[in-house]
């Protein structure tokens, strides 16, 4: 008998999360072993049964995607991430690589895409669009994108480089309007460190300002409208 690839949901949406179990469960060879709906259980939920592939939403409550993503990928370099996203664009698949992704999909992908690339990621590989690539030749395709990067003009390409966790935390904070000093009191860190971690995310982001930054997080659903109401 062969063994099943075993698969954790992780979005916020209980009918995307239905939908998405009844097409995998289609499969004889794939098992839904756990959903959950929330950044900070995702991560623990997957330390403790380190899933084949985990299904993951960018947009989700207390922590992004690209941030869950980095935390699983740290803990378990086994488990396959598949970012799903309704923000999709060339940009943020290179976002999500860096950040430790094996793929990546708008969320209307459909189910023989999906189930390709879930069946290639569990054998160590990265699937970008319907190409199948090994590590060399991820690096090969990375090596491109900053190329034609390159050849935009464009001479730092810090933008892709992701943004840290302290970092997200702090562009949270941006996205509610949140002054330096209210920042800094929040994080504990001092007012210096927050604003060195805004210029940060300003040349990472290619923004030309706090509200350039805010605009880019909400865009790409790092950051929910819901999680943007100003902290009392």
């Amino acid at each position: 008998m062969v063994d099943k690839i075993r698969i954790m949901i992780v979005d916020d949406h209980p009918l995307f999360r239905e939908g998405l179990r009844r097409v995998l469960e289609a499969e004889d060879d794939i098992l839904v072993e756990a959903e959950v709906a929330d950044g900070h259980e995702a991560i623990a939920l997957a330390r403790q049964i380190h899933p084949d592939v985990v299904l993951l939403d960018i947009s989700l409550p207390s922590m992004n995607g690209l941030q869950v993503t980095r935390e699983i990928k740290a803990s378990l370099p086994d488990t396959a991430v598949i970012n799903l996203t309704a923000y999709h664009d060339e940009e943020q698949i290179i976002h999500a690589i860096n950040a430790g992704a094996s793929a990546y999909y708008p969320k209307e992908v459909m189910p023989d895409t999906l189930m390709f690339a879930v069946r290639h990621v569990t054998q160590g590989q990265w699937v970008i669009d319907d190409r199948v690539l090994n590590e060399d030749e991820l690096g090969d395709w990375l090596f491109d994108q900053y190329r034609q990067i390159a050849a935009t003009g464009i001479v730092d390409d810090s933008r892709f480089v992701p943004l840290s966790a302290r970092e997200m935390e702090v562009l949270q904070h941006v996205v509610r309007g949140s002054s330096n000093k209210g920042i800094a009191y929040a994080l504990q860190i001092s007012q210096q460190t927050v604003k060195n971690h805004i210029s940060s995310i300003l040349r990472k982001l290619d923004a030309k300002d706090r509200t350039e930054a805010a605009v880019y997080a909400l865009r790409h659903g790092w950051i929910r409208l819901a999680d943007t109401k100003p902290e009392e």
